[in-house]
């Protein structure tokens, strides 16, 4: 076959010289019509083959039950395989079509092998991004940092393709390359330090599960308290709740400290931890109008009775004098107040009663004596809790004064 286009492109060189044209222009312009007539050939076959690979092998794929091959489709990998048949067919008709141009066939063989080189990576490189697609739809990895593994393996395609491709260019053999690189080894540690951090990075994160994509993470080093949009090999993405992005180092994830919210999201439940100051003037011992007053509020009624008892008893038994009220044991209105606010919070329908609950008080301050409420609401979205907490507070701190509390408020000196 080779034979017979020698033959012919021979010929053209005879027809052209019969016609007045000097043999070197002749041998020329055999050149130049060769070449049209091997790359209009060439785009045909490009074309043709890239028909058949696209649509061919997408009726095929349409017809299977798998996600995986139509993404391959979508993600153009059988449009940029259709690339190589050219190059292979250019590379094999070179040395023929430039047999009057020997010194040239070296520099065009290198430049059609950097090309198929090329192809090669972006074949692999579009393969990769349809199979973080493919990864990135299955439930199973959906949160996962699976974009971090596939840029590594990206960044590792296009090293090898740069390191043959300097091979090519040099005439050196890779090895002989990568031996050279590893003396360079701390400069490339220099450059590609961030990339090899979020990559020792994104292993741990993953292993050990500390952060998904969808997570509310709080990180004040870098302003960061928001929802967690995308992984990547060397940055975190944040959208922030005022809508605005942050961007972490990977490797800050595993170095520095860092709030994530998820264990909150999955039990379903958000701590409620406020305090409510009381003035201290307003704390005292209940006379028996109070108790009977306390006695109609329908959580603690029966506390009252019973603590009430509780109390009288003890005070007989130890022949306590009560015309000094500070004798023998008293019921307080905080400490009526503190029970109050506990059944109120487990009767409440929004609080959840089987995690930790209580109402309890903490060390006096210069703003009175805090009650603390410490409870879980059973909404873990943010308005929803919003609004369960302030029905809860506004509850509360409008009952203390039927309780003869005061709110602790700061007020000017004289």
């Amino acid at each position: 076959m080779i034979d017979n286009i020698l033959s012919i492109t021979g010929n053209l060189t005879n027809w052209l010289i019969n016609h007045n044209v000097s043999p070197k222009m002749a041998t020329a312009l055999r050149l130049l019509i060769v070449l049209a007539i091997l790359f209009a050939a060439l785009f045909v076959v490009d074309f043709i083959v890239k028909k058949i690979l696209r649509e061919g092998v997408k009726k095929i794929f349409l017809k299977t039950k798998n996600k995986w091959d139509d993404v391959l489709i979508d993600k153009r990998v059988f449009a940029k395989l259709a690339h190589l048949f050219p190059a292979i067919i250019l590379k094999w008709s070179i040395q023929f079509i430039l047999i009057d141009y020997p010194f040239w066939i070296p520099l065009v063989e290198k430049t059609i092998d950097i090309y198929i080189i090329v192809v090669f990576s972006m074949v692999a490189v579009s393969a990769f991004n349809a199979l973080e697609v493919y990864f990135s739809m299955s439930e199973k990895y959906k949160d996962k940092p699976i974009e971090s593994y596939f840029q590594l393996a990206k960044l590792i395609v296009y090293f090898i393709a740069g390191i043959l491709i300097l091979s090519l260019i040099l005439d050196k053999s890779p090895f002989y390359l990568l031996g050279a690189f590893g003396a360079m080894t701390a400069v490339l540690l220099l450059i590609f330090r961030d990339t090899i951090l979020g990559f020792v990075a994104s292993i741990q994160i993953a292993t050990n599960d500390m952060v998904r994509v969808g997570d509310w993470v709080e990180m004040e080093k870098y302003g960061a308290d928001g929802t967690i949009e995308k992984i990547t090999l060397n940055t975190v993405k944040v959208k922030n709740w005022d809508n605005t992005i942050t961007t972490i180092p990977t490797y800050a994830l595993v170095s520095d400290s860092f709030k994530n919210w998820r264990g909150m999201q999955e039990t379903g439940a958000r701590r409620i931890k406020r305090h409510i100051y009381i003035s201290p003037r307003s704390i005292h011992f209940i006379d028996q109008a109070a108790i009977e007053k306390f006695q109609h509020f329908q959580l603690i009624e029966h506390y009252v009775k019973e603590r009430q008892r509780e109390i009288e008893t003890a005070n007989t038994t130890n022949h306590a004098n009560k015309k000094e009220v500070i004798n023998g044991r008293n019921l307080t209105n905080i400490g009526i107040f503190r029970q109050y606010a506990e059944l109120y919070l487990k009767s409440h329908k929004e609080i959840n009663e089987d995690m930790t609950l209580m109402v309890r008080q903490l060390q006096s301050n210069q703003y009175g004596l805090p009650i603390e409420i410490y409870c879980f609401a059973s909404k873990v979205d943010w308005v929803e809790y919003e609004i369960i907490q302030s029905d809860i507070l506004d509850h509360l701190m409008a009952a203390a004064s039927s309780f003869g509390l005061e709110i602790y408020e700061l007020r000017a000196s004289a």
